[in-house]
């Protein structure tokens, strides 16, 4: 029984480092699918942790603070959008820079309303507790016993996977990533379809950083997305720009942050900064494992000139 516990533990862990990853991820791949590049995943991760923080600080209602988190990273989203479509800013730069700003930016305010105090205790989301199928063994605590959060997750992976490869919409979405010009012949606005899909990229992203504050850990810290923005990129080449695949990806890597943690209970002896790169190590073992095989939308990171018949 212990050793169904303590397995039974480990999924749940696994599972819950592995939710801010995919929402990251999830965002990242429906701005990529478009063609734009986004490695604005960490600042759209930590904008969305400490605005859902700040607003359940002052509300104390979980649910304003999730919207409230939508919208932040949606404007964030935005501003890559604006950066990387209108005005043609090279969209790696863009997006470390973004990650810059929303560093210093929240690391700041968050001094201003949480008094420097880095653990002051905000209102969460609670688990919901489905009768009788929590109880299951092994079963019930890993998918009957999870806040609303993940089970939202879970939905978006499948909708994802629908929308992207079985309707007109996400025709449209892959045609402006992989052949923007064929897509802007036929009557598609490249532009509109990439601000949407870097808009929508800010809200799951955000959606990850409320998932840290409001369930994980339910305070703000400096920094505390901690490099989840860049494991969901790796995620992102890892699952093959395929909704279900980086998904799949994400819990490898929540398995591994989990596996480490548990490591470091035991008191084994090895030195903890070892341990703490171990989910880094993986995700780079698997990208080196990729290499040559995941093929990114043939445009991404390209921005499109209408005027130009060569793109």
């Amino acid at each position: 029984m212990n050793n169904i516990n303590f397995f039974s533990d480990y999924l749940v862990s696994s599972l819950r480092l592995a939710v801010p990853l995919a929402f990251a991820a999830l965002g990242g791949l429906f701005s990529e699918r478009s063609g734009v590049l986004n490695i604005a995943l960490e600042g759209m991760l930590l904008t969305g942790a400490f605005t859902s923080a700040v607003a359940s600080f002052y509300t104390g209602n979980v649910l304003l603070s999730v919207f409230a988190s939508l919208i932040a990273g949606g404007l964030v989203g935005l501003l890559h959008a604006f950066l990387s479509v209108t005005l043609r800013v090279d969209q790696l730069v863009s997006g470390l820079a973004i990650n810059l700003v929303a560093a210093g930016l929240t690391s700041f305010l968050s001094r201003l309303v949480f008094g420097g105090s880095s653990t002051q205790r905000i209102p969460g989301i609670e688990p919901i507790m489905i009768p009788g199928l929590a109880n299951i063994p092994l079963v019930g605590p890993l998918l009957f016993q999870q806040d609303i959060l993940v089970y939202l997750l879970l939905f978006l992976v499948f909708i994802s996977t629908y929308i992207l490869f079985s309707t007109s919409p996400g025709l449209t979405l892959r045609a402006v990533g992989e052949y923007p010009k064929a897509a802007d012949t036929a009557g598609v606005s490249v532009q509109q379809v990439r601000y949407l899909a870097v808009v929508v990229s800010g809200c799951l992203a955000a959606l990850g950083g409320a998932y840290l504050t409001l369930v994980q850990v339910k305070y703000f810290a400096e920094g505390m997305s901690a490099g989840k923005g860049f494991i969901a990129i790796a995620a992102l080449i890892f699952g093959r720009w395929h909704p279900i695949g980086t998904g799949l990806a994400c819990l490898l890597f929540g398995a591994t942050e989990a596996l480490q943690l548990r490591i470091q209970a035991l008191n084994a002896n090895i030195p903890y900064q070892f341990l703490i790169m171990l989910p880094y190590i993986t995700a780079l073992l698997a990208l080196v494992g990729l290499a040559g095989q995941s093929t990114p939308p043939a445009a991404l990171g390209v921005p499109y000139f209408k005027e130009n018949r060569h793109q």
